[in-house]
């Protein structure tokens, strides 16, 4: 190699070097730092009072966050050293959030409380994606169950449909369920279907941005290659019918459109498909009377509900009136009303969030959403293989997507969807989902790292 070629490589191999774990293990006791102190403030705004009950709300937490950092110590030294730590702020704060309503409610006489069995939720969901960074040597496995992986997520989506297990709650039916025990598998089959888009994508990306007839400069793909993208779509609009869930049919179709997008390179299927979307949602929102009432709530939140329980959200506008309470600073964490917002701790955990921690606290909050997607998209672009580069790039994009739906629906930039905050919202389901998605992206950037070091 040349004095030039060495140069040249020297500062990208050492921006690519990975940070050690000891970096990690620091910003992990930060982060403790910061879940102990918003849990102590809490208790001392709400309760005027300061007791060893938040042990039980901290040191689970904790403890299962260091149990991931050393795995990945033995077993996957060239990780990421920032994905761990931002996943556990956010869920941190999360916990945290969740702890002061269930303090409001006891206040109310409520007993049925959120945050006990979200510490343990967390700690099962994070020692699952401890357990899959140790037992998944090799990510590259996964490209060969594409189609297994699509048949698990249709098979997954499905379930709730299901006579006896599936149930329907507020509207969707979402769940399956055993006694007291439910689960939303599709939060799981999100997953497996960013598996199989990647693997497909790879194997086909040539015909899907090469092959096809050029009309005014523009290359229109053959109708064979354009199936997939209309099956997905048709699939979609299947969940909105069936399920009647709005968020999880626009999910699904804007992880496959935004990987095809990265795989093909072609602004003509990401214009297709933003038609396809806004064509599908105004046919259903005048043939299907729950999208119809989710726009209209939408659209004009602060009317009057009628005779017959269509316009209006209360819900929407007890958030808005909230974030407008925060102001710009907040109120402080304990300070405020966030327990006025029906479902806080789930649909509407970001209104509580902003109001007690106002304008700023929401840019630091979505700072580190930016910053979490922004390394998954880094570990994409590093990667020298197609397959691992699509699914980091798929894992990256579904958290910044469900972000986006989730804020623009409490912000009333797009229509209430129902999908929950990723690492906030109060949820089994989400919780495993999320922190499966952070082992996948933490086995993926230790392969791309040791690549670039040797």
């Amino acid at each position: 190699m040349s004095n030039l070629s060495l140069t040249q490589a020297l500062p990208r191999l050492i921006n690519s070097v990975p940070r050690s774990r000891s970096l990690e293990a620091v910003l992990l006791f930060w982060v403790a730092g910061m879940h102990a102190f918003q849990l102590a403030q809490i208790q001392l705004s709400v309760t005027d009072n300061l007791d060893e009950e938040i042990l039980l709300y901290w040191t689970p937490l904790f403890l299962a966050s260091y149990v991931i950092h050393f795995v990945l110590r033995f077993k996957a030294r060239a990780a990421d050293s920032l994905i761990l730590p931002l996943a556990t702020l956010l869920n941190g704060l999360g916990v945290s959030m969740i702890y002061r309503l269930d303090l409001a409610e006891v206040a109310r006489g409520n007993e049925q409380l959120l945050g006990a069995r979200q510490v343990w939720l967390t700690v099962f969901a994070m020692l699952v994606a401890a357990l899959v960074i140790w037992l998944l040597k090799d990510h590259m496995v996964l490209k060969r169950f594409t189609y297994i992986a699509m048949a698990v997520g249709i098979l997954l989506l499905l379930t709730p449909m299901l006579p006896i297990i599936g149930r329907e709650i507020n509207g969707a039916r979402l769940w399956v369920g055993i006694g007291d025990i439910s689960f939303q598998p599709g939060e799981i089959a999100k997953l497996v279907l960013i598996v199989f888009f990647a693997g497909y994508l790879t194997r086909h990306r040539e015909s899907l941005s090469l092959i096809g007839k050029k009309i005014w400069r523009i290359r229109i793909p053959r109708a064979r290659d354009l199936g997939p993208l209309l099956l997905v779509w048709f699939a979609s609009l299947g969940v909105l019918v069936l399920q009647r869930d709005l968020g999880t049919s626009l999910l699904y179709f804007g992880i496959f459109l935004g990987l095809l997008y990265v795989a093909t390179g072609r602004g003509f299927y990401a214009g297709i498909g933003i038609g396809m979307i806004i064509t599908g949602g105004l046919v259903a929102s005048q043939l299907l009377s729950y999208v119809g009432n989710r726009f209209d709530a939408w659209l004009n939140p602060f009317i009057q509900e009628n005779y017959s329980g269509v316009g209006g959200s209360y819900q929407l506008v007890q958030g808005l009136f909230g974030m407008a309470h925060g102001g710009i600073l907040g109120t402080g964490l304990g300070g405020g009303y966030p327990q006025l917002v029906p479902l806080a701790a789930n649909d509407f955990i970001f209104a509580a969030i902003a109001e007690e921690l106002g304008l700023v606290g929401v840019f630091a909050v979505l700072s580190v959403y930016l910053l979490l997607t922004y390394r998954g998209l880094r570990i994409s672009l590093a990667h020298r293989d197609d397959f691992s580069r699509l699914l980091a790039a798929g894992l990256s994009f579904v958290i910044a997507l469900q972000v986006f739906i989730v804020v623009g629906g409490v912000l009333r930039v797009v229509p209430l969807t129902g999908l929950t905050t990723p690492f906030l919202a109060a949820g089994g389901s989400s919780l495993l989902a999320n922190w499966l998605l952070v082992a996948v992206l933490l086995r993926i950037s230790d392969s791309s790292n040791r690549q670039v070091v040797q």
